[in-house]
């Protein structure tokens, strides 16, 4: 559990984790409450579960990670295993739904899709939680003292 939670007393790991997530709760609030344009929590999961086929044990964990995950890295809670969680959920995106568009986004709406260069940004600003920790005024700063 200290290895979870141990965290460098530095101000990277609060930017870092302001950053990430204060750019995934707001798709997480889509998916879970329907703000900023949204279908809510059972809109997605029948999105999730009727269009795209996927389980709704992975629909739901979407929802969670992107959610619950964004508040608690925002709080410096858990970081290191909410970081890990949008690793695997970012990069399962890429494989599945946007590697086949490329690497950049659809700037310019000539695109069939959007490209993976986002989620590579989200990959690597997790990848330095794990690594971090969840810096300056989180809490697991003070689950770790």
């Amino acid at each position: 559990m200290k290895a979870i939670f141990k965290t460098a007393d530095n101000y990277v790991g609060l930017i870092i984790r302001l950053s990430l997530g204060g750019i995934v709760l707001p798709h997480g609030a889509q998916k879970m409450l329907g703000w900023f344009g949204g279908y809510g929590f059972t809109g997605t999961m029948n999105f999730f579960t009727e269009t795209l086929h996927l389980p709704w044990i992975i629909g739901f964990l979407v929802i969670v990670i992107e959610f619950v995950g964004a508040i608690s890295i925002l709080l410096g809670f858990a970081v290191r295993i909410w970081a890990a969680a949008i690793v695997v959920l970012f990069s399962g995106i890429i494989l599945t739904s946007h590697i086949a568009y490329g690497f950049f986004m659809n700037w310019f709406g000539n695109q069939k899709g959007e490209g993976y260069e986002f989620h590579l940004l989200i990959i690597g600003l997790a990848l330095a939680l794990l690594l971090n920790g969840s810096g300056k005024l989180g809490l697991d700063q003070k689950k770790s003292a």
